[in-house]
């Protein structure tokens, strides 16, 4: 029988998070970090939100949150019950963006690349086939604003997440384009860590020449291309260290 899960480390809600979703990143958070474990049950909701300072109304939306994500189950009599890791929804960016607040394992970020570098080479070579002049004019206003920023500072993080998903909507696949959110959240990590070890590799002379080979319409360069990104992306983690 499982029993209560309770008395985890809180991290304190971030005060400019509406309240319901700072509610449901601290309790996913200790989901995906391990704290909770698949079949706890949660406090129940008198419990959780008097310890957490919010009410209850607040706290039940933000397990509502959590149930659309299938990171817990909530039914009448047993309470909330964290789910089973393969019924989360980890390409959903929130959960994504959860699961790498608190160093991921070496396994899951392979994993994470993986998929990577299943579907950006593909999306690059689409968006040769298929761009118009307003996609080129989208990715180089990214790619010259990520030039005009340090390569570990935020600005410039969030330039390269505005070209990755220019290229997405370049390539005219809507079904694909959905995971450009997961892809940003990815690139954000690894601009996070760069910065956290001083890391001071620059990837816009590769997008340079990614966007270049789109112009040109040349897909097996767009695709080798955006392969490269990826794979000196997972290098600079350094997993085998």
């Amino acid at each position: 029988m499982n029993t209560q899960a309770g008395g985890k480390r809180t991290h304190g809600l971030p005060s400019h998070e509406r309240l319901h979703t700072a509610v449901a990143r601290e309790i996913a958070v200790a989901i995906v970090t391990g704290d909770y474990r698949p079949g706890d049950i949660l406090v129940g909701e008198n419990g959780a939100s008097e310890a957490l300072g919010v009410s209850r109304a607040a706290y039940r939306e933000a397990i509502r949150i959590l149930v659309a994500k299938g990171l817990v189950e909530s039914r009448p009599k047993t309470g909330t019950r964290v789910c089973q890791r393969a019924r989360w929804n980890l390409l959903d960016p929130e959960v994504l963006g959860w699961a790498l607040e608190n160093d991921p394992t070496p396994a899951f970020l392979r994993e994470l690349f993986e998929l990577r570098l299943t579907i950006e080479p593909r999306l690059a070579e689409l968006a040769a086939e298929r761009r118009s002049e307003e996609d080129m004019a989208q990715m180089l206003a990214a790619l010259i604003d990520m030039e005009r920023h340090a390569p570990d500072s935020e600005a410039a993080e969030e330039a390269d997440r505005r070209f990755h998903a220019a290229l997405a909507t370049a390539a005219g696949n809507e079904l694909m384009g959905q995971l450009t959110a997961t892809i940003g959240v990815s690139v954000g990590y690894i601009a996070r860590t760069k910065r956290q070890a001083a890391e001071d590799r620059d990837s816009t002379g590769d997008h340079r020449l990614l966007m270049e080979a789109i112009r040109s319409a040349d897909p097996s360069m767009a695709r080798s291309i955006a392969a490269r990104i990826i794979s000196r992306g997972l290098a600079d983690l350094h997993l085998d260290r």
